[in-house]
């Protein structure tokens, strides 16, 4: 960031010095000068050398990161010395990054790792580790590169490697404040305050749960969220779908091609996916409907061995023989701390283009958070 800032006014100088060599020049008339060139000044120039000479002279003699960090806040004295910064001003001018990263799954890695790439200082807060949700999946074939799969929690990790390689910094901290709307972004944290030009929200869409004991203990051990992430294991098995919606048809559709046995699991007496996706369920030999049930409890040892589902009309109660449970009851984006300024959908999720950019100059959403068409 130093040298960014540096390198940019040493620029600016050498514009400076260029036009003002300009002036002193007797040849033939010039185009009529921009409104800079015009307000430089012999005295003008003057200083700015001075300004430059004693900016290098004082860093090679004294401290080169408090000699950048006066030129940047451009506080000299009457005889051109620098003021001193106290610890405070120091840290800040020190502490300024370029991008900060909320979230280390796959979208907010790939954004770090891009921007370390290209030499911006970069930190990723993640509150938990690295890869998200996909951390929890016991095994990934459809990602490229590894042709045996890996599991979630390792891709995970190799993909924060990857954008610490370049330079990146991820910071375990929980953020509890964002404010976004100003030139500097600053965000309250576990771990302290984080400044930055841009901020980059990768925070993601959770799952809804079912909300019944031991739901978060058996995930990926037979309980699911996502049938085209998790569903490989389960050939030739027997595998319960909870939903009604487009996300529980495209699940069920998806693990009866793998599965043994698929039952679909609804509320209501009808689905209320999109009629595109009624035909191929009916038909399809391997799909049975539980109509007008609810799951009230998940049968397990170690792992998910069944589900005790509940009539919803009878309140009659039944026990039904499984291997997993795929959960589609819905998905709940990570916003909560952004309500208030990037500018939201119904439900939701951030509003952002295809180039990611939201409402807010410097603030970025990529991955589940942002308003699109599909999610994993």
């Amino acid at each position: 960031m130093r040298f960014n800032r540096l390198l940019a006014l040493i620029c600016v100088f050498a514009l400076v010095f260029v036009f003002a060599g300009c002036k002193s020049k007797k040849e033939k008339p010039q185009p009529q000068k921009t409104e800079f060139e015009q307000g430089m000044t012999a005295k003008d120039t003057l200083a700015v050398k001075e300004l430059v000479d004693k900016f290098f002279s004082y860093a090679k003699s004294k401290n080169f990161d408090e000699a950048a960090a006066m030129l940047y806040r451009n506080d000299l004295d009457k005889k051109g010395e620098p003021q001193q910064l106290d610890n405070e001003e120091m840290a800040e001018v020190k502490t300024m990054l370029d991008v900060i990263v909320v979230g280390a799954g796959p979208a907010g890695l790939t954004a770090a790792l891009y921007a370390a790439r290209s030499g911006l200082s970069v930190v990723v807060l993640e509150k938990l580790s690295a890869g998200g949700q996909m951390a929890l999946t016991e095994q990934i074939d459809n990602y490229p590169g590894f042709e045996d799969g890996i599991d979630g929690f390792t891709l995970g990790e190799k993909m924060q490697q990857s954008a610490e390689r370049f330079g990146a910094v991820t910071e375990l901290a929980e953020v509890y404040k964002a404010s976004l709307s100003g030139k500097i972004k600053t965000l309250e944290t576990s771990e302290g305050v984080f400044q930055g030009r841009t901020v980059v929200i990768a925070t993601g869409a959770s799952h809804r749960p079912l909300g019944v004991p031991g739901e978060e203990t058996l995930i990926g051990k037979g309980v699911h969220y996502c049938a085209a992430c998790d569903g490989a294991p389960y050939r030739g098995k027997t595998v319960a779908v909870v939903g009604g919606g487009n996300s529980a048809a495209a699940d069920a559709l998806t693990l009866s091609r793998i599965a043994q046995k698929v039952y679909l699991i609804h509320r209501r007496d009808s689905l209320r996916a999109t009629k595109v996706y009624h035909a191929p369920l009916m038909n399809a030999p391997n799909v049975e409907f539980c109509w007008n049930s609810t799951v009230s409890a998940l049968l397990h040892e170690s792992r998910l061995t069944g589900l005790r589902l509940k009539d919803v009309n009878t309140s009659a109660e039944r026990e039904l023989a499984c291997d997993g449970v795929f959960i589609s009851v819905g998905r709940a984006p990570a916003t909560e701390l952004f309500r208030s300024e990037p500018a939201l959908d119904k439900s939701g999720y951030i509003m952002a283009d295809e180039s990611t950019r939201t409402n807010l100059p410097g603030v970025f959403a990529v991955g589940d958070v942002r308003t699109k068409a599909l999610r994993q």
